[in-house]
């Protein structure tokens, strides 16, 4: 592989070409997300949306690497996009924050799982000491996922709708 491209490998065996997003891409991403479920969209940037804005679209391609990087899972053919990561460091902090969002006709295969890994494991090369995602309480599957993986999960201390999901690195 690339030395920007990995390879991951599901439970269920599929191979996820992850990329980190570039300056090309926003149409790649605008795509995605239409296939991203309402919910998902929802659960993603907590709040109700029926379609990513362009200009947000183009912030996650259009990134300061020191701050942010924004990834995108393929299919092992390199064409398909299936998934997509956001990473982002607190400035001058030790800390993270991880999000999500998987293709709707691809979700339950492990990509989440692998994805959330994946992060785990960039965060550590950053120097990362802590990461964390801001989930919706309705959110059970990724709240579970999140535990499963060694992450605490409470409430959020400026939202009770909210849970602050954090792992120590």
């Amino acid at each position: 592989m690339a030395d920007n491209t990995w390879e991951i490998v599901t439970r269920t065996g599929l191979k996820i070409i992850v990329r980190p997003a570039g300056v090309n891409d926003d149409t790649i991403l605008n795509d995605l997300f239409h296939h991203v479920r309402p919910e998902d969209l929802r659960f993603r940037f907590l709040a109700s949306v029926k379609e990513v804005p362009a200009e947000q679209i183009h912030d996650m391609t259009h990134i300061h690497r020191h701050k942010m990087e924004t990834y995108i899972g393929f299919l092992d053919d390199n064409r398909t996009p299936v998934a997509t990561l956001m990473l982002a460091r607190e400035v001058a902090s030790d800390r993270g924050e991880v999000a999500i969002s998987v293709h709707s006709d691809y979700r339950n295969h492990g990509i989440g799982w692998e994805l959330l890994a994946f992060a785990v494991r960039q965060a550590e090369t950053w120097g990362l000491k802590v990461i964390e995602s801001i989930e919706s309480r309705s959110n059970h599957d990724a709240i579970e996922l999140e535990k499963n993986m060694g992450f605490t999960a409470r409430p959020h201390p400026d939202d009770p709708t909210l849970m602050l999901v954090t792992k120590k690195l």
